[in-house]
């Protein structure tokens, strides 16, 4: 009886929940939300100072969660309403709200500005989710921060 009251008390208030990748439905992206969105400065839910944040949103909902510093973590997904609110849904099954304030993001506890073009390793990590349809999170790509640099053997004159 009392799981019946509980279970009757969650239906009552409207907390819907994605608990399966494959039950939430991609939803195409409004206008406003479409686009490369980015992290400008350093922001608390950040690893480092020097770490990067980025959202990429499709036309037709599709999604990556790409953050980058001393390695690359790129989380696909889709995009989808929930309890009337834009959500992301990552293939992890992790739901996060997508708010709009006055042409700022807010996604995840990051705030976000929208951008011409993701960043080259979120761009790489675009090109991995099209050839790894399945994989839940690409972490193979290395960050530009992190190649070493050549240096010329010739004296500068």
């Amino acid at each position: 009886m009392k799981k019946w009251t509980i279970l009757a008390a969650l239906a009552l208030s409207g907390c819907a929940q994605i608990s399966n990748y494959e039950e939430a439905v991609k939803t195409p992206a409004p206008q406003e939300l479409q686009g490369n969105w980015q992290t400008a400065g350093p922001q608390s839910k950040l690893i480092s100072k020097q770490a990067m944040g980025s959202l990429i949103i499709g036309a037709q909902g599709d999604t990556l969660d790409c953050r980058q510093w001393q390695r690359v973590i790129a989380k696909p997904g889709k995009l989808t309403r929930l309890d009337d609110e834009w959500v992301n849904v990552t293939r992890q099954v992790r739901v996060m709200p997508l708010v709009l304030e006055n042409g700022e993001l807010r996604y995840d506890g990051l705030r976000l500005r929208k951008v011409d073009r993701p960043t080259v390793e979120c761009q790489q990590a675009l090109e991995e989710v099209a050839k790894r349809p399945q994989e839940a999170v690409i972490q193979d790509i290395e960050p530009e921060i992190m190649r070493p640099v050549s240096v010329s053997s010739k004296p500068a004159q």
